[in-house]
């Protein structure tokens, strides 16, 4: 594939708002031109006990799990899967205050969406 540009964002989990605490749980990855939208979550379930102990995971998870499938434009994602893919992804950056946040979207240029997602994926949410 040619060199495109690409956007992508991570998702934080931040149990307590007020202070500011958070982890990396996804990342999030738009190549418009490669008709690529895909996410990768995962739940680092000692760290972020460690910032809150009484944190529901299981509620964390299933969070996570409805964005990757508004990623995929899987219907278990609900109305908002079924929208364009640029669509999707204005909706999964859109800053709120809630306890998964999304983090500023950066850009770049790559020719292998796939390859940079996993790479993202490793470097800043498996680490």
């Amino acid at each position: 594939m040619p060199a495109e540009a690409y956007q992508y964002a991570t998702w934080r989990i931040v149990p307590a708002i007020e202070r500011g605490e958070f982890i990396n749980a996804g990342v999030i990855v738009f190549a418009r031109r490669h008709k690529f939208l895909k996410a990768l979550t995962y739940v680092d379930e000692a760290r972020l006990l460690a910032l809150d102990p009484s944190i529901d995971l299981e509620n964390v998870r299933l969070h996570l799990n409805v964005r990757e499938a508004i990623a995929a434009g899987d219907p278990k994602g609900g109305p908002v899967a079924s929208q364009p893919q640029s669509e999707r992804f204005g909706w999964l950056v859109a800053p709120s205050s809630t306890v998964i946040q999304p983090s500023q979207v950066h850009t770049g240029i790559c020719d292998d969406p796939h390859g940079l997602l996993d790479h993202l994926f490793k470097r800043l949410v498996k680490t």
